[in-house]
Formats: structure tokens, sequence, C-alpha cells
């Protein structure tokens, strides 16, 4: 079953990080081509989004894999809830889009709001057809969609930010019909929008499940199971989200320079994609599995192992970053660079995000979903608390700590009431152990290379080839007495 759990992983996650990785690319062409305050508003309005996207669904993703065995109707019922809350709040947001506007300082730009309202109304009516794919183990369908969708928008955005610009130049006659320099940054929202409307549409044979029905009982258990995910979820944006919501609002500068820093954090933060892309890819693929593995006789001795082989592999992808951050740093456009050294601590904190991730298998599968909320809002509240506190002393640096600190504390938080609740035996030591070699070698580059003076690069091979062979020794140990 673990090769199993590994190859959807791997279907995921390679699609992911195919994309990703495109999409990754947009990075250094956003970067070089806009302002950090630029780029600052981009940041800000994906934050937003962040947060709504959580209201968008109300956890019945989750709550759609958790009743899908139990009555067949459980992907009808969730899917007509989430069309008809979709439409009714791109409706108000439609409404309140002058008034929205305004209160965010756009009002030359109203568009944008409405970009963003659209956006957020195809992600959130593609999920659960997604959800019902993973379900399936379709995963190449599932994966396929997702690569045509960042391909579009990786296309579009090189037409408007790049090509449109070019063409101006020239007078063609359509050109006036298809772009508007105006627009400025808008473009990557509008490239987005796009790209989201037409995955929807490759996702429509999955919609057909609108006809199956409606079971009121049904949806009144899944929404006492998935509303508890909602606050979860809610709690897990404010975590993820918050510092770049607010640090518009609290360093100590004019707006522009907020932005800037604002930008200069956003794009730091991406340098830490390649944790944030295995997580997700392992999201994927972990969430059906740990459901249906749940009632194995030796369910609780493979959700050890996962976690154990999780933490040597996001170890090993801190190290890559954190070791050649000289050659990463080239990603993001010169006046970005200036944050580097947030990256390590990003990478360290959803390094623990992961470990959380896995921890919270307790709470889904002994249907404490309300405790899990309570873990998820105990983090919330440490984000906002710290980053309240920490902004205006210590600017963005202030914000990555408290990303850091939130996510450790989960993490913890979870493991002590999962051993309650739901008992697994995860090896602890060997976890932690693998944890403190990465930090460890990570400083030891810190501190050796202004000494040797060696080419960029010499140092940090031979430290990640250390790790790789302390790890083969360890785990070659652990095969044995297994045996």
């Amino acid at each position: 079953m673990l090769k199993k759990l590994a190859s959807q992983t791997a279907i995921y996650g390679l699609s992911s990080i195919f994309g990703r990785f495109l999409n990754y690319l947009l990075v250094p062409l956003y970067t070089y081509y806009f302002t950090a305050s630029e780029y600052g508003v981009v940041s800000e309005f994906y934050a937003y989004s962040g947060f709504l996207s959580v209201f968008l669904l109300l956890g019945f993703e989750t709550g759609y894999f958790r009743f899908r065995s139990d009555n067949d109707k459980a992907y009808s019922t969730a899917l007509r809830f989430v069309v008809f809350l979709n439409i009714s709040v791109f409706a108000l947001l439609f409404w309140l889009n002058p008034l929205i506007s305004s209160a965010l300082n756009y009002t030359t730009h109203p568009e944008y709001v409405l970009y963003f309202a659209l956006i957020l109304t195809f992600d959130a009516l593609a999920a659960l057809p997604f959800a019902k794919l993973r379900a399936e183990n379709r995963a190449l369908r599932f994966a396929s969609i997702k690569i045509f969708e960042i391909l579009l928008t990786v296309a579009l955005s090189l037409f408007f930010i790049v090509l449109c610009p070019k063409l101006q130049v020239q007078n063609f006659a359509w050109l006036p019909y298809v772009y508007h320099p105006e627009i400025g940054v808008g473009y990557i929202f509008l490239a987005n929008l796009i790209a989201s409307g037409s995955k929807f549409l490759f996702l429509m044979p999955q919609l057909k499940g609108l006809t199956t029905g409606f079971d009121w009982q049904l949806f009144k258990r899944m929404a006492r199971y998935s509303l508890p995910m909602v606050v979860i979820g809610f709690a897990g944006i404010i975590n993820e989200m918050l510092d770049r919501a607010l640090l518009k609002y609290l360093l100590p500068y004019d707006t522009v320079t907020n932005l800037a820093q604002l930008g200069i954090y956003s794009a730091c933060y991406k340098l830490s994609i390649l944790m944030t892309l295995f997580i997700q890819a392992f999201r994927y693929a972990a969430e059906p599995f740990f459901f249906s593995y749940a009632k194995k006789d030796d369910a609780k001795i493979v959700y050890a192992r996962v976690l154990h082989y999780f933490s040597i592999f996001c170890v090993f992808i801190f190290l890559l970053v954190t070791l050649y951050l000289d050659f990463f740093k080239y990603f993001i456009g010169e006046e970005f660079r200036a944050g580097l050294h947030v990256v390590p601590i990003l990478l360290l904190a959803n390094l623990f995000l992961g470990i959380y991730v896995n921890l919270s298998i307790w709470y889904k599968l002994s249907d404490r979903t309300l405790m899990g909320a309570c873990v998820s809002l105990f983090g919330a509240g440490l984000t906002i608390v710290l980053n309240i506190y920490w902004i205006p002393e210590f600017g963005y640096t202030g914000s990555a700590y408290a990303t850091l600190a939130c996510y450790a504390s989960m993490a913890a938080l979870s493991y002590g009431l999962g051993q309650k609740f739901y008992r697994v035996d995860y090896d602890v030591k060997s976890v932690l152990g693998y944890l403190i070699l990465g930090i460890g070698l990570y400083f030891a580059s810190v501190q050796l290379q202004p000494l040797l003076r060696w080419q960029v690069g010499c140092l940090s091979s031979m430290l990640m080839l250390l790790y790789l062979l302390i790890t083969l020794l360890f785990e070659r140990r652990r095969f044995a007495a297994q045996r």
C-alpha cells in the first residue's frame, strides 16, 4: 500500500511540480517586468482570495471523501450545495464591487475585484470534480487538467506582459480590442481567470453528478462533519496568508514602500515552492489513502512509516534549496533579493506544516473535526498575535518567524492530542533526528563558506552528499532491524 501511495503521490507530484514549475517561471517574469510595489498588489489580492476560497467550499470537499462510501448521493449532494453557494456569493461580490474597490484603495481598477471573484468561483466549482477524480484514482486526468491550466496561464501571461507591449509599437488594428496598458498587473489576474474558466470546461463531465439527486438527511450529516473544516481551513489560510494581508497595513512606512516590502517578501516566499509542491502533492494522494486504509490491521504502522519517509524527503528539499540558494536567487529580480534571508525560515515552517498534515489524521479518522478546528484556531491566534507584534518591529522577517512558530506549535499540539485520541507510534526520535541533521548541515554551510571560500556549490554539494550518506546508513540499519 505504501507503494500505491508513493505512485499516486508521484503522479500528483510530477504534474504539480511540472505545472507549478512552469508557473514558478512566471515569478522571474513578474519580478523583472514589474516593480516590487506592483507585485505587492498581486500578492495582496492572492492573500484575500485565500480567505474567501475557504468559504466557497465550506469543507464539503473533505466531507465528500468521508461519506462517499456510505451514500451514492454524497457527490451530487455536495456539488449542488457548492454550485448554489458560489453563484450566490459571486452575485453579492458583483453587487458590492464599488464598495469593495473603494475600501481596498483600488477605485481606479475595480475590475481587479471582479477578476478575482470569477477566479474564485471557477476554482471552487472545480474543487469537487477534482475530488471525485482523486477518489476514483484517476490521477492522470487530474494531472492533465492541472497542467493544461498552468500552461494556458503561462502562455497568456507571456502574451499580455511581454508580447502585447511589443506589438503595440507596430500599431496592429486588432490589439486595442485585447490589450490596454493601463490594466498593468491586472493582466496577471486576467491570465489566471481565462485559465481557470478553461479548466472548468474540461471538468464538465464530472458535473453530471448534479443529476443524481440531493439527500437532505445526508446533507445535514455532511454539514455537521464539514463545517468544522471551515474553521480549520480558515485558520490554515490565516497561518498561510495573513502575513501578506497585514504587511501593507502594519509596516511603518508609506503605502508604496509597504507594498514594495510585501512584494519582496512574497517573491522570496516563492523560493520555498519545492517544499510546498511536495506537501500539496502528498495531500492529494494521502487524504483518500488514509481514509481507505483506516480499517486495515496495520494501518497505524503504515501511518508511522509514512511520516518517517515524508520527513526524510522534506529535509532533503530543505537542504536542496538552502544549500543552493545562491543559484535559486536568480529566479527573482535583483530588487527582490533583499529578502533572501527569510527563505530558510519559510522552508522550515513549511516542513513543520507537512508534519502537521501527517499528524492531523487523528481528528479526521476519529470524527473529531471540532477538536482539529481548535488546533487550527490556536495556530491562527498565534499567527495573528505574533504578526501584530513582530511586523512593526522586525518587518517581514517577523512574519517569517511567526509562520515557523505557528506550524511548529500546531505540529506539537496535534501530536499530543493524536496520542490521546488516535494513538500512532510515530518514530519521533528519527523524525527529530533528521530535522536536526538538516538544520545543522545548513548552519555548517553558513559558517564554513566564508572561511573556506570554495567555489559556490562545492561545499553545498559535499554537505548534501553527507546527508544522503548518513540517511542511507541509518535506513539500511532500520531495514536490517525490521527483518
